[in-house]
């Protein structure tokens, strides 16, 4: 069973920036795909960034785009996401996701990963 164990949320005022980490554990997986979704009180689950291991490339939807970066140390296949230019509506419980299914890269949707964090708070306060 994949685990993963995120770090990094917090408080930050408007405008600033936090780095969000998350390291898989666990035995007998080789993921595929990575990805950060979010859910602020009374929304949605949002993808907000996802990465795949076959090639790096990335995914975003606008509302981050340009403001968020995410990345992947390949030793330890630890995926971080660094938040920069950060406003009161970004605040939410961001939750690391992964898939071990090569065909999963590319969708930014819930359903496309499967194994999920317990989450992190980011609060943006102005």
């Amino acid at each position: 069973q994949v685990r993963l164990q995120e770090s990094g949320g917090g408080s930050v005022e408007t405008g600033g920036s936090l780095t969000l980490s998350c390291e898989p554990s666990g035995i007998g997986h080789s993921l595929k795909w990575m990805g950060w979704f979010r859910q602020a009180p009374g929304k949605e689950r949002e993808g907000v960034a996802g990465i795949c291991f076959r090639d790096g490339s990335t995914v975003y939807p606008d509302s981050v785009k340009g403001r968020f970066t995410i990345s992947r140390a390949y030793a330890k296949k630890t995926v971080t996401l660094a938040m920069n230019g950060l406003t009161a509506e970004d605040t939410a419980v961001y939750y690391c996701a992964a898939s071990d299914l090569a065909y999963h890269c590319g969708l930014l949707t819930s359903e496309s990963f499967d194994f999920w964090g317990q989450g992190t708070q980011v609060t943006v306060s102005s």
